[in-house]
């Protein structure tokens, strides 16, 4: 038995993992260009494989027969050999009609916005017309578009199926929600990074949403059922769901300078087989000085555009233990940087036990007033706080006891 997913650029792709724990199978990437498909459908060396963009309706004259499903979608995800035969599927279908019962919405005679035209939009225009969904596709150029939004103000829900907003292109969302009053839901079928704008905008608005992750477990358990030729549980999926959100999120902390953040960090990595790297470290790669040559020369606002910068990259990145500056709260625009796939602790220290060595802010004897302003923003960014009042050991369980939650 040899498995596998088909696609052009699929370095950055989570689903050998995804099926490692799907079954004991072997499971690998093909990377192939458009005028080599017809040649590994043909002539490849596999029991069943996946295929993603951008070669779903590619396949389908190479194959031998559609499921019914397949046919309605237009598109293939999974194909298998089956008595000589080879028989194209779409789980897509079952990723999507998953989530969307999963986020618990009644569609039922609501107007929902699909953003995009593409192969995505096809399958979750399909599956929300089957929950009784009043669905407006919005695209760039049709009839709908985001010129005229303003005509969908009563949208329930809203659908992005487009690129915007993904990996590497992050921090951009397709709309502005604002003109939404009545959203009851969003779902993102991006899942790197786990949150985009578009979900980072939604969270703050307390609107229910989603990413796509929920949708890339579930398609892949049922095309795992048709690799084995097994029944598998639905049970599996919000398991595999934590456990891969686990691995992709960057662990972030955050703190006063001073309070242990790059020791308790290290410590941190080492026990989760993680890479560590400190934000402070990089900053001082990036300009090519140290932290007090930097201010020096470009003052506290030329370090912060500089942090910011570095932040950027970092926080694009999955699966880092990652050590910021003491100060990075006092940037806004900082906070979906790091929210966008990382979970944030905050770590608390008595200011009396900071160490104020090589930290020109900290040198300044203004300690207790820079907490005072800062201790509002270190709340705002944090998902969880953790006090540094115990050994290393016993602070680094306490954060691997809340991401095990």
């Amino acid at each position: 038995m040899k498995c596998g997913l088909l696609g052009r650029h699929l370095a950055h792709s989570y689903s050998p993992q995804i099926h490692s724990y799907l079954g004991e199978y072997p499971y690998e990437i093909f990377e192939i260009e458009r005028d080599s498909v017809e040649n590994f459908i043909k002539n490849g060396d596999f029991t069943g494989i996946n295929v993603t963009i951008p070669f779903k309706k590619t396949v389908i004259p190479f194959l031998d027969a559609l499921t019914p499903i397949a046919e309605r979608m237009g598109a293939v995800n999974t194909i298998v050999r089956r008595d000589g035969k080879l028989i194209g599927h779409n789980t897509d279908y079952f990723g999507l009609h998953y989530t969307f019962s999963r986020m618990g919405l009644c569609l039922n005679g609501k107007k929902v916005l699909v953003l995009g035209s593409g192969g995505a939009s096809v399958t979750t225009v399909i599956v929300l017309k089957e929950l009784g969904a009043n669905v407006v596709i919005i695209s760039r150029s049709g009839e709908n578009n985001y010129s005229n939004l303003h005509l969908h103000t009563d949208a329930t829900a809203i659908v992005n199926t487009t690129p915007v907003g993904m990996y590497p292109h992050a921090g951009v969302s397709p709309i502005d929600l604002d003109i939404f009053p009545h959203l009851e839901g969003v779902l993102d079928i991006i899942y790197n990074p786990s949150k985009t704008k578009l979900l980072l905008d939604a969270t703050q608005r307390n609107i229910p949403c989603e990413n796509g992750l929920w949708m890339l477990v579930a398609q892949a358990k049922e095309a795992a059922e048709w690799f084995t030729g097994k029944k598998i549980s639905d049970d599996v999926i919000p398991q595999i769901y934590k456990r891969m959100c686990n691995k992709m999120k960057n662990i972030i902390l955050i703190g006063m300078p001073g309070c242990g953040k790059t020791t308790i960090g290290k410590l941190l990595a080492k026990e989760l087989n993680r890479e560590f790297v400190d934000a402070d470290a990089e900053i001082i790669a990036e300009a090519g000085m140290s932290v007090s040559e930097i201010f020096e020369k470009k003052r506290e606002y030329g370090f912060r555009e500089i942090e910011t910068k570095v932040l950027t990259r970092l926080g694009q990145q999955s699966g880092l233990v990652i050590a910021t500056g003491g100060g990075c709260v006092t940037k806004e625009e900082n906070y979906p940087l790091l929210h966008q796939n990382g979970t944030i602790f905050w770590i608390k220290r008595d200011t009396n036990s900071l160490s104020t060595n090589g930290r020109p802010l900290s040198q300044s004897g203004k300690l207790e007033e820079m907490y005072r302003i800062r201790k509002p923003m270190y709340e705002q960014f944090a998902d969880f706080e953790v006090t540094n009042d115990g050994t290393l050991e016993d602070i680094v369980a306490k954060i691997v006891k809340e991401l095990n939650k």
